[in-house]
């Protein structure tokens, strides 16, 4: 395969990215222009999500087996577990702080009055609990690898997938038809991924009608200046603290912005980190990133490392905090605010795994810090525009996952910046094809 054969993409075969964006465009177009069709092509993005739910199990079990089982990784595993978490703590505190300072700037909430009408949306948010640190370590561990494979719960497959793979590993030479199965298995996932990026343009397009056609238009300008203002912190944080990350572990800038991008437009459209996982997952080991790093880190911090929630969640609940003062004249002093902020770092660890896990943080934590009776009638007061913002979010959800693996890589020194600068180029293709690699052979052709 030639260069040129590569890079010039005839008009009519535009790159996967560039064909997301245009389902966004022509999605947003038919909720605007025809907005009963929004509920009727909602389906075609559940059968896009319900498809990638079904590779995220095999795909991560196959590389982390792989990863660790097949390089013999055995004292690498806590030691990569301790670097991201470290990562995964600095990043959401600096996601935090940054959403605050924002909010405090912008003061989204003065002005808003928080009246009594939609409270009853938030009665089945209030079901759900987030969990205590003992729950979520008792939640790690699987009663049934099956069932949380069923359930798609990532954490229980991670813990499961490690200690399997120490097994293989600690049996020699009789555990490796395992691992040259599991290498099978993830060349097929990575190759099965591909052929479910083809209907990704029109998942996303019918994730957009439902949006727009469901909240019309209009919902831009209602609370518009908290949603302006949630864009403007993720784009703070993406921008200083990322960018700070990035100059310092010394990555690629414009290559990580090709190899992220992908990702990042599925979670944006869909709202969902999990429709982005797998093609993150391929994106990191064409980054250069050993898929024991990548199988480990990306699933851990898509429970772990949630940057753009945390950020959400922080100004989310002192914009019912401003709104509460508006309403009954209650201030929440700046040494409340740091309070409450200490609280979310510690109560959003138990978000995985909990249905509108944000919202139900949010509840949580606005009923110990707000009068009585403000804290329900402020989240539903944000529930209004959610998922609008949860657009924003999980986008730098996403991001964040990718950047830890590239950190914790070059933590262990072994990221391979040769093939982070060749990412997406014909002579990536072409390495590719001579290492057998022909899933990632075909994502270099389909994404750029």
């Amino acid at each position: 395969m030639s260069a040129a054969s590569t890079n010039c993409r005839p008009w009519y075969r535009p790159s996967l990215t560039t064909q997301i964006m245009i389902g966004l465009v022509v999605g947003a177009l038919i909720g605007w222009l025809r907005p009963e069709w929004g509920n009727k092509v909602y389906f075609l993005r559940d059968i896009f999500i319900n498809l990638i739910k079904s590779i995220i199990a095999p795909l991560v079990f196959s590389t982390i087996v792989v990863g660790i089982a097949g390089a013999g990784a055995l004292k690498k595993v806590g030691r990569i577990g301790i670097k991201a978490l470290i990562f995964f703590e600095i990043a959401t505190t600096a996601a935090l702080f940054i959403g605050l300072a924002v909010v405090n700037f912008t003061k989204p909430g003065a002005g808003v009055t928080l009246a009594a009408e939609n409270i009853n949306i938030v009665k089945t948010i209030g079901q759900s609990q987030p969990k205590t640190f003992v729950d979520t370590l008792v939640h790690v561990f699987p009663s049934s690898a099956i069932e949380a494979m069923a359930r798609g719960d990532v954490l229980q497959i991670v813990a499961f997938s490690v200690l399997f793979a120490l097994a293989v590993s600690a049996v020699g030479e009789k555990g490796q038809p395992i691992v040259r199965a599991m290498d099978s298995l993830a060349q097929i996932m990575f190759k099965f991924t591909n052929y479910v990026m083809m209907f990704a343009p029109i998942g996303v397009g019918a994730a957009m009608a439902h949006t727009i056609g469901t909240q019309g238009p209009g919902v831009l300008l209602n609370l518009g200046k908290l949603i302006g203002s949630l864009y403007l912190a993720l784009i703070i944080f993406v921008v200083v603290v990322f960018g700070i990350v990035i100059f310092i572990v010394r990555i690629p800038l414009r290559q990580f912005f090709r190899a992220v991008r992908e990702p990042a437009a599925l979670a944006f459209a869909t709202t969902s980190s999990e429709s982005a996982l797998p093609k993150a997952m391929q994106a990191m080991e064409r980054f250069g990133v050993p898929p024991a790093i990548v199988g480990f880190v990306m699933p851990t911090g898509y429970s772990f490392n949630l940057t753009g929630s945390i950020l959400y969640l922080g100004m989310a609940s002192v914009f019912v905090a401003q709104a509460a003062e508006t309403t009954m004249g209650w201030h929440m002093s700046f040494g409340q605010q740091i309070t409450m902020m200490l609280t979310l770092m510690l109560t959003s660890k138990g978000v995985a795994g909990v249905p509108r896990a944000a919202l139900v943080i949010l509840l949580g934590t606005l009923n110990s810090f707000v009068p009585a009776g403000l804290g329900p009638i402020g989240v539903a007061v944000v529930f209004g525009v959610d998922e609008l913002m949860d657009m924003g979010r999980t986008a730098v959800n996403v991001i964040g996952n990718c950047l830890a693996t590239v950190v914790v890589a070059r933590w262990e020194k072994e990221f391979d910046e040769n093939r982070a600068l060749i990412f997406g180029t014909a002579q990536e293709a072409e390495v590719n094809l001579k290492s057998g690699d022909v899933a990632f052979a075909d994502a270099v052709r389909q994404g750029d």
